[in-house]
């Protein structure tokens, strides 16, 4: 659009059209139109070839109702190209609350349906892990447990507590984890604790303290 223009409605709403689109640009054109022509005002990142003075197309603007809403959609639209539009439209009124002008914000779908995409195709299902190149890897099943465990519980290893860390060294240990040499310190920097607090949570867990004789 030209840097300067007569028109009054143009360098009222000039700033808020460009802050719009310099926000959601390159994927958004904002398009200023005249509701008394029904032609285009002005055109920021515009879509396609029209240009300040282009047919609006938008119908007759002018039978609008003071107390109708002065925000439509979002709404969907298609471009000739096939491209998917997300729109709004805000009908800007003068003092006298008439409409004035209709700013429209069209976005385009495509960049977010394509992240979209890409985002559910690396969450889809995999394939089963293959055991026979994992049987033997014990830091795998430690990871595997300990991680249960983290999702079982929705927390935090930082905020699980002894019942926490024993129940995981209970399944750890009936993996058999612990039959592994240094597995210990392996699983103690897993659950972010010390080695002597494995040592001795392990110690508890084998010779558990029996009832209390008053």
């Amino acid at each position: 659009m030209p840097a300067e223009t007569p028109d009054l409605r143009v360098r009222t709403w000039s700033p808020v059209c460009r802050a719009v689109a310099l926000l959601l640009g390159p994927y958004a054109e904002v398009v200023l139109h005249d509701t008394a022509t029904d032609r285009v005002l002005a055109i920021w990142n515009p879509m396609t070839t029209r240009a300040p003075g282009d047919p609006s197309l938008l119908g007759e603007l002018d039978e609008l109702d003071p107390s109708a809403p002065d925000v439509y959609g979002p709404y969907e639209k298609l471009l000739p190209d096939g491209r998917r539009l997300s729109s709004v439209s805000a009908v800007l009124r003068d003092e006298a609350g008439r409409a004035s002008a209709v700013l429209c914000v069209n976005l385009d779908r495509g960049p977010l349906e394509q992240a979209a995409a890409l985002l559910t195709n690396f969450a889809a299902p995999t394939a089963p892990r293959p055991e026979p190149l994992f049987e033997r890897d014990w830091t795998e099943r430690m990871n595997d447990v300990i991680g249960g465990h983290v999702r079982a519980q929705g927390r935090p290893l930082e905020r699980f507590t002894r019942e926490d860390r024993l129940a995981v060294l209970r399944e750890l240990d009936e993996a058999g984890v612990f039959a592994v040499r240094r597995a210990v310190p392996a699983v103690a920097t897993a659950l972010r604790i010390s080695r002597s607090t494995a040592y001795a949570l392990l110690a508890e867990l084998k010779h558990p303290a029996g009832p209390r004789k008053d």
